[in-house]
């Protein structure tokens, strides 16, 4: 139950993280960028959360009082110690590493354009002169081929 109340606390800081990464490719400030642009509101989600679970350790009910307890302490302890330490520590350490996926993997694997990669490649190629009567751009024949766009971390890879 721990692990689904702080996993958005991950999702939302890995976003900001992979965000930064993807638009300057440098590792370890992507995580400090990341961080601190997200620190805040992971905190202060936490602290509601905590609050909240405090507030049941106000009933006679001592199974309720253990429950509010624990879950209070250990969001606590994970969004500071894990969210907050130990994952941007590793993000940091590992660097281009830690963004690493097996090829075979990335085939299988749906591309999703959250962060709007292609939104912001297609806002390039708009100021770009059209292509000549007929040709078709690099990126569109990918498209057919694959099915979808690659970002610039996920190359192509042939099957």
């Amino acid at each position: 139950m721990l692990f689904g109340l702080s996993m958005d606390y991950e999702v939302f800081i890995l976003s900001r993280v992979r965000e930064d990464y993807v638009r300057t490719r440098d590792a370890r400030g992507s995580v400090v960028s990341g961080l601190t642009s997200s620190a805040r509101v992971v905190t202060a989600a936490a602290m509601i959360m905590i609050s909240v679970f405090a507030s049941f350790a106000l009933v006679d009910n001592p199974t309720e009082k253990l429950l509010a307890i624990g879950f209070s302490t250990a969001i606590l302890l994970d969004a500071t110690v894990v969210r907050m330490m130990v994952v941007p520590a590793t993000m940091a350490l590992f660097e281009r590493r830690a963004w690493w996926l097996p090829r075979w993997l990335d085939r299988l694997l749906p591309n999703v354009d959250v962060e709007g990669e292609h939104l912001m490649e297609r806002l390039d190629h708009d100021d770009a002169p059209p292509p000549g009567p007929g040709a078709t751009p690099v990126t569109d024949q990918r498209q057919l081929a694959t099915g979808g766009h690659r970002s610039p971390d996920r190359p192509h890879h042939p099957s």
